[in-house]
């Protein structure tokens, strides 16, 4: 019970997050969440109702627009951590388990639930701002009509070249910044 949960999720390089008005306060490289803050957040969805470790990992899915989707690796051995802590129980179902919040830890989400809110609210927030982005970088997605998938995969392709150039001289990114604008006019037809 002494663990602290109020400090967010950690820092994404580059102030990225910070530019997204989240006030430092973001995920690691890598979109993960700091295992306490995972353990936080698991037992706030356990509180919604119980549920099997895949439809956790679906929720959180699904609370930040796909933004953030943690493994296996990651849901199981928390999952684990709040039973060995007496925050969850499991009852088998099969093969599968179903996991639910025990009083110890509805009191534990008590103490912290401020933070685990903010963490919900966070995922949320960062899966409308990443819906927003991708909106306005062009959306088309994979799964989309089969005309489009050249594009999508001449657009990750740009993605993949862009991040390439990331650490590139003024001069270099002068360079690859007029390519991109004259592709621009191109795309809309004009000369």
């Amino acid at each position: 019970m002494g663990r602290r949960h109020g400090r967010g999720f950690g820092h994404f390089s580059g102030g990225f997050m910070d530019d997204m008005g989240m006030g430092g306060r973001a995920f690691r490289a890598g979109r993960r969440l700091a295992s306490g803050d995972l353990q936080l957040v698991l037992l706030a969805l356990l509180a919604e109702r119980a549920s099997h470790g895949y439809e956790l990992i679906k929720a959180l899915e699904e609370r930040s627009d796909g933004f953030y989707s943690p493994s296996p690796g990651m849901i199981y051995p928390a999952l684990t951590w709040l039973e060995e802590m007496s925050y969850a129980s499991v009852t088998a179902e099969g093969v599968r388990k179903l996991y639910s919040i025990t009083d110890a830890g509805r009191a534990y989400l008590v103490e912290n639930q401020d933070a685990a809110d903010a963490m919900l609210n966070q995922l949320e927030h960062v899966g409308r701002r990443m819906g927003r982005l991708r909106e306005a970088l062009g959306g088309i997605e994979e799964d989309e009509e089969s005309d489009w998938r050249e594009l999508a995969a001449a657009r990750r392709e740009l993605k993949r070249a862009l991040r390439e150039k990331r650490r590139s001289s003024p001069a270099e990114k002068s360079r690859v910044i007029a390519i991109l604008m004259q592709a621009v006019a191109q795309i809309r037809g004009k000369p």
